[in-house]
């Protein structure tokens, strides 16, 4: 019997980047329907500076992309098509997922006046095109690194050094990264002025000169560089080594991650809001981790493939159609909460309707919350796991 640690990785597709795609966009339908004020604080983001796990989803989502980006062009490149065309789909893709993130954010009211431009599909997008676009230029694994530095220094070097219009040089005249006065935020300000994601520093209390926009424009810069760090572990995966040096490798490079960003973020604390180059290598190696576990148990020693199924199994299921479940986990819930009644003399949403006879018997906030967010996404596993009975797997 053939020893699993030393049998060649698929080249074509990665059983285990499935698994850890489908965990992370589980997670996500959790964090995106958290059950309200009485979650649990690691179900929230980070108000500002510093980090939660919530916060890591998103991220390893755009890692992912990167590393997918390796194994999906070169077996369509070996299919022979030319790169001209990759192209062309690429940009294609972009278009459409851009466009779902303005659909998600415009439903189910359509108040278009003010409509947010951004939004997670949208940085995704633009993520997406860029590093797709650059994969095809060049595959090398230099190159990759140094738009890794160029990308993070950069950004580290904008948000510190240059100064903010009206308001002066950060660390000098103001905090540095101040909640609204950064380079970010400032320039979101300006042109999106009507369209940001809004902060509140009050119930029913809007100020509009205190808006962020945890998607913005220029923190796609650093975005680039999580997807490119994605990219990198993605070449590495498709090296003709063996499976049990990939997952030295994959290690070596979370803990060189870790270490990096933890460092870094006492000059640069860690902010997913404005996606600091800290929280992006912090983030990165949170993710190499988690594909590290996966790729052992999944390549190495078989979970899946035999031993392991079932549990292996409902992660896969996600993972085979990750934008389709995220597409119905925030439309059909979202619609949901918009059809409203009145009950008992208070007025509840349908969501409430049909959730409350089971949670208001769980007396503990957090697990009320917890039980919420687990029904929700098991109530969007179901379409995704009909497409994977009927091997259908919707792509953009």
């Amino acid at each position: 019997m053939t020893n699993p640690s030393l049998a060649p990785t698929p080249v074509q597709r990665l059983l285990s980047l499935d698994v850890l795609r489908g965990i992370t966009i589980a997670f996500m339908i959790m964090v995106n329907n958290n059950g309200g004020s009485g979650s649990w604080g690691f179900m929230n983001h980070a108000v500002w500076n510093g980090l939660t796990p919530t916060d890591l989803v998103f991220p390893t989502f755009v890692f992912i992309m990167g590393a997918s980006v390796v194994f999906a062009f070169d077996v369509r490149l070996a299919r022979g098509a030319t790169r001209a065309q990759l192209a062309v789909h690429t940009l294609q893709r972009a278009v459409i997922l851009f466009l779902f993130g303005v659909l998600i954010n415009v439903f189910p009211l359509f108040h278009l006046a003010n409509m947010r431009i951004y939004g997670v599909l949208q940085r995704i997008a633009i993520v997406y095109l860029a590093v797709s676009l650059f994969y095809l230029w060049d595959k090398r694994a230099s190159t990759k690194i140094a738009a890794v530095v160029v990308a993070l220094v950069g950004y580290w070097v904008l948000l510190r050094w240059i100064p903010i219009p009206g308001a002066g040089m950060p660390g000098r005249d103001f905090p540095f990264m101040d909640q609204t006065l950064n380079l970010t935020s400032w320039l979101d300000r300006q042109i999106m002025p009507h369209h940001l994601y809004l902060d509140w520093p009050g119930p029913g209390v809007l100020d509009p000169h205190n808006r962020h926009d945890p998607e913005g424009l220029l923190s796609d810069l650093p975005s680039l560089g999580t997807a490119l760090l994605g990219m990198l572990a993605g070449l590495w995966l498709r090296t003709q080594k063996t499976v049990r040096v990939k997952t030295a490798g994959l290690a070596a490079f979370c803990l060189a991650c870790l270490a990096s960003g933890y460092l870094w973020s006492i000059w640069f604390p860690l902010n997913k809001n404005l996606w600091t180059s800290s929280f992006v290598l912090v983030a990165a190696g949170w993710s190499l981790f988690v594909l590290t576990l996966a790729f052992w148990a999944v390549e190495q020693w078989g979970w899946g493939k035999g031993r392991g199924a079932g549990f292996v199994y409902p992660w896969v299921v996600f993972g085979s159609n990750a934008i389709t479940a995220y597409m119905f986990s925030e439309l059909v819930p979202n619609g949901l909460d918009h059809i409203v009644f009145w009950m008992g003399g208070r007025r509840e949403s349908l969501v409430v309707f049909l959730t409350s006879p089971i949670f208001r018997y769980i007396h503990n906030p957090g697990w009320a919350a917890f039980t919420f967010s687990v029904s929700i996404a098991a109530f969007c596993f179901l379409p995704v796991w009909v497409l994977y009975r009927k091997r259908i797997f919707l792509k953009v």
